[in-house]
């Protein structure tokens, strides 16, 4: 008996017939696609882009207009001198003005205040996302979220009536172990130094920070923590390995939020430093200045080219932000891979 002939062969599947969208259905579908709101809102959010684009320009071309005017009688160089006299008072009527200390002091500020935040914002986020129970997470970032509300007069007058004058001690212990660097030489006094602005600005910035930055930890996978966890990593291991490369994006943007409220930070600044045109090579001598407060203290008082002056100031003010969220920029487009985008 042929063996072949014993078995049996299985029933081919009946075939499976494709339902193809009726002709009322696509023309259903294609309306959809181009109703009234869609189109609506369409132009609302175009028409949006293209007004920030223009708004953006406009204040460009009005700070380069009166830029020019300020630099058009200027005697002093711009960029490196170290006065600001507009009206010519010291120098027979000529005006004599630069923003070599303004810069100084706006930079060295905000990197002190962003060495102060970053750590501080990302252990605070961390903590609240996870390490804190449920029942003290919330009440914690209540009260960070009410921080950033608070207005910047109120943490000005703080700043000089109970920060500055609590400083001394810690200025003195700064000198005595680390007056030798020149930075951290201090030689008493007031303490309404760069130093100061910066630890204010860096509690002014703090709740910035930590709100983006937690929720920024909110959003990793819990498979990525749960695999981690399942091949024996501790805590700390699951978030230095999964959370912190995942957040690292999300990190960087919140350091910029917080770097763009520090260098245009006006009343706090004004109310806590003692300005002058100096540059000291320590952080704890009183003096020095920045763009904002320069701004926000002498523009009432200005004469017509004393004001393009300040609007000259700025302008550099305004080239150094869009610096700086350049950067951010492609800091973060480099390192997209850990954004979470793709997970």
């Amino acid at each position: 008996m042929d063996i072949s002939s014993s078995k049996t062969t299985a029933p081919a599947p009946p075939p499976v017939d494709r339902v193809e969208p009726s002709a009322p259905a696509t023309k259903a579908a294609a309306r959809g696609a181009t109703r009234p709101g869609d189109r609506i809102f369409l132009g609302f959010s175009r028409g949006s882009g293209i007004a920030l684009l223009v708004i953006m320009a406009a204040i460009a071309a009005f700070l380069t207009y009166r830029t020019a005017l300020a630099l058009a009688d200027n005697t002093g160089n711009f960029l490196t001198t170290f006065e600001w006299d507009p009206a010519g008072v010291s120098t027979g009527g000529k005006p004599y003005f630069g923003i070599a200390v303004l810069v100084f002091g706006t930079v060295v500020s905000s990197v002190i205040a962003l060495a102060i935040a970053v750590p501080v914002a990302i252990g605070i986020a961390l903590f609240i996302s996870h390490y804190a129970p449920r029942k003290l997470a919330a009440p914690i970032a209540y009260v960070i979220d009410l921080l950033a509300a608070v207005p910047s007069i109120v943490y000005g007058l703080w700043g000089a009536l109970v920060v500055a004058p609590s400083l001394t001690g810690l200025y003195s212990w700064l000198d005595d172990y680390f007056g030798w660097t020149g930075i951290f030489a201090y030689e008493g006094g007031a303490p309404r130094s760069l130093m100061t602005v910066g630890i204010l600005l860096a509690i002014m910035i703090l709740p910035i920070i930590t709100n983006v930055s937690r929720e920024v930890f909110l959003q990793v996978p819990k498979m990525h923590e749960e695999a981690a966890l399942a091949l024996g990593a501790t805590r700390w291991e699951v978030i230095r390995m999964s959370v912190l490369p995942f957040g690292r994006s999300g990190i960087i943007s919140a350091s910029m939020l917080g770097l763009g409220r520090a260098l245009g930070e006006t009343i706090a600044v004004a109310t806590v430093l003692s300005p002058n045109f100096l540059i000291n090579a320590s952080v704890l001598d009183y003096g020095g200045g920045t763009f904002a407060q320069n701004i926000a203290s002498k523009f009432n008082e200005a004469s017509e080219y004393g004001q393009d002056a300040l609007i000259a100031s700025g302008l550099v003010l305004f080239v150094i932000t869009l610096l700086v969220n350049g950067a951010a920029r492609l800091i973060i487009a480099r390192r997209k891979e850990y954004s979470g985008a793709n997970a």
